[in-house]
């Protein structure tokens, strides 16, 4: 970036913030890569958002539409860009200059959350540990832009390639590490040449050499040979086998053409970047509730939004949490302090139910909520520390405070009154931020269900280990409720996380509903509360980045070298216009007809002026399609249901998770 004097300017009241959001991020148990802050102007701050957060991008237009959009956001509807973040180690973000050191504030806290998921998350491993993704990108960039100015390449042609791969972008099979080309197991030789009892078999036709020269000539013997592909499964990652057997379809010949070196290498450096960004986009909910989680805490509950501050940082944090539509800022957040009161609560729970006398049949009849509620609180010398308050510390137990920062504290070296969290260790500030203590979480304890009580019975031997309440709860450890969010951190993605931690608790507290749209009305009605339904919506929304799951099932189909791709159908039908466009764009990638097998529903029109009536909704009935495109015009066919039982869900993959996931 270029360093005017106003960026430098502007980064300079920022190194202060930057430094102890670190330190802070740390204290409270993150390990975020190395961060570097970047100060940019409006314009390059639209230009970054419109790379996906990258300085370099291959030549294409769909970056001035991602450009020309983002400036019409800020001008027309008042949206605010922030800041981007983008994955890598060093991760780096982008600070807008413009913005008040309230919102740079807001942000530094928010990147070094995002940094720690990036650093912890299994799912970002997936594609490299030592990747360096601008210089990845950079070199696509270089890469694909000299094939445009090549004087031998129509540049066209190369826009119309990346457009073709681009539809299919996200048909990559996200649940595998990343393989290059040379790293993915090889089909078997044998598949890649003709039937070896062929020319024995024409032989035994006894046909005559002139129908052998017109009929099964060396080019239709050539042809039996090339992208016959046994596939004992599906193919998910359809970019690689796109690229391993697709071929060029050649406009001038009406033939397909084995692929250049500009189409291969151009489809695989597109897949390569598909990989890079998929754990971004399969992480969305938990990476961005993440990091409004620990912005929150840190300037809010820690106060590193200064008194002059906090009233913008609140009208910023509820700006970005009350957005329209699915938030997954909001939904993240509630879902990981959800989680952090469960499993606090859990422990609580667990303590209570060692104490002779309580049992989960008794357990609310004979608990003092009140008494617990005190019993928990932290202690005073925690919640406040001021200059006047240090020597109360020293009463505290060692693994609580930083003796060093606290001596430093008492002679000066560190401002308390800023930065109270500095004399304070992980266990202390887990303390000092106990969930349940928390006045909005106050009912927590007393909510719980009959049915959890029963289930921790279950596995506790010693149930009378304690005489009293007050005995149990010494031994509270103010650090599980965190620790278990790092856990689940490390390994969930998603869908994952939505099935473990979105229940009918979850759903009644914070107000979701289902709602669909009446063919019966002709708008949109609530469709149901319960979690069960909330749940598979919302991972419906985001399985497969909440598009399509398409896969290869064939690449010899009816043994004329034809591509079958199946459409995992979980009770969602494609969009049948949207799919003929995408089978024009695979055709290109293929360059031989293309089928898509996929089932609609249907409604009888009898039975929906009947529903209609009874003011319910028709009871549609499910039926197999197969779309064809042979390059020049599409058809589409009925299939009967054994020929699409592969395809459709059963009610256990309504549950969106992979199969190894339910092992």
């Amino acid at each position: 970036m270029d360093e005017r004097p106003i960026t430098r300017k502007a980064a300079s009241k920022l190194h202060e913030p930057v430094v102890e959001a670190n330190a802070l991020a740390e204290k409270l148990g993150l390990e975020p890569y190395p961060v570097n802050y970047w100060v940019v102007d409006y314009d390059e701050m639209n230009e970054l958002i419109a790379y996906n957060g990258f300085q370099e991008r291959y030549p294409h237009w769909r970056w001035g539409m991602q450009y020309d959009r983002q400036q019409k956001q800020g001008q027309y509807t008042g949206g605010k860009a922030f800041e981007i973040v983008i994955n890598d180690d060093p991760s780096h973000a982008f600070l807008q200059e413009s913005n008040s050191v309230a919102d740079q504030k807001a942000v530094i806290t928010h990147v070094e959350a995002h940094s720690d998921f990036f650093a912890n998350n299994e799912w970002y491993a997936m594609f490299a540990d030592d990747l360096d993704a601008a210089a990845m990108l950079e070199r696509h960039a270089a890469r694909i832009g000299n094939y445009m100015a090549d004087s031998e390449v129509d540049r066209e042609e190369v826009e119309e390639w990346i457009d073709s791969v681009l539809c299919l972008e996200d048909n990559i099979d996200q649940h595998e590490p990343f393989k290059r080309q040379h790293e993915r197991a090889r089909r078997d030789d044998e598949d890649d040449e003709p039937d070896p009892e062929l020319a024995d078999k024409l032989d035994e036709m006894d046909l005559s050499e002139e129908v052998k020269r017109q009929v099964f000539d060396e080019e239709w013997m050539n042809e039996q040979a090339e992208g016959t592909v046994d596939l004992d499964e599906p193919e998910m990652d359809v970019l690689a086998f796109l690229r391993d057997h697709g071929k060029a379809f050649d406009k001038e010949s009406e033939k397909a053409v084995e692929m250049t070196e500009w189409q291969k290498e151009t489809l695989e450096m597109l897949r390569a970047e598909s990989y890079y960004f998929a754990a971004q986009k399969l992480t969305k909910v938990m990476n961005e509730g993440w990091a409004a989680y620990w912005e929150s805490m840190m300037m809010g509950e820690e106060g590193f939004a200064g008194d002059d501050e906090f009233v913008q940082y609140a009208d910023h944090q509820a700006k970005v949490l009350n957005s329209p539509g699915l938030n997954p800022y909001k939904l993240g957040k509630e879902l990981w302090e959800y989680l952090e009161n469960t499993e606090n609560r859990r422990q609580v729970a667990r303590l209570l139910l060692r104490v002779d006398g309580i049992t989960w049949r008794n357990f609310h009849d004979v608990v003092d909520f009140e008494e617990v509620q005190n019993l928990m609180a932290s202690d005073p010398a925690l919640a406040t520390i001021t200059p006047e308050t240090l020597d109360e510390l020293d009463a505290l137990a060692p693994e609580k405070v930083d003796e060093e920062a606290l001596e430093k504290a008492k002679s000066g070296e560190i401002d308390v009154e800023k930065y109270p969290w500095k004399v304070l260790t992980y266990e202390g500030l887990a303390e000092r931020h106990f969930s349940l203590c928390k006045r909005q979480n106050r009912g927590f304890v007393r909510s719980i269900s009959q049915t959890d009580l029963e289930q921790y019975a279950r596995y506790i031997m010693d149930d009378a280990r304690y005489g009293s309440v007050e005995e149990a709860l010494s031994e509270l450890d103010y650090t599980v409720g965190w620790d278990k969010m790092r856990e689940v951190r490390e390994s969930h993605n998603d869908v994952t996380f939505l099935d473990s931690f979105l229940t009918q608790e979850f759903v009644t507290d914070n107000k979701y509903f289902t709602y669909e749209f009446s063919q019966t009305t002709g708008d949109y009605r609530v469709a149901s509360k319960q979690y069960e339904d909330v749940k598979k919506k919302l991972m419906l929304q985001f399985t497969n980045f909440g598009k399509p799951t398409i896969a290869v099932y064939d690449g010899n189909y009816n043994n004329r070298n034809e591509l079958l791709l199946g459409h995992h159908y979980n009770g969602v039908m494609l969009d049948i216009q949207q799919a003929k466009g995408t089978l024009e764009r695979v055709f290109a990638l293929w360059g031989r007809p293309v089928n898509l097998k996929t089932i609609v529903k249907e409604v009888d029109d009898r039975d929906a002026e009947i529903a209609r009536r009874r003011d319910r909704e028709p009871e549609p009935e499910e039926q197999g399609k197969l779309l064809r495109y042979d390059g020049e015009e599409f058809t589409i066919e009925d299939l009967e249901w054994n020929e699409v039982e592969d395809i459709a869900a059963t009610e256990v993959d309504y549950d969106t998770k992979p199969e190894d996931w339910l092992a």
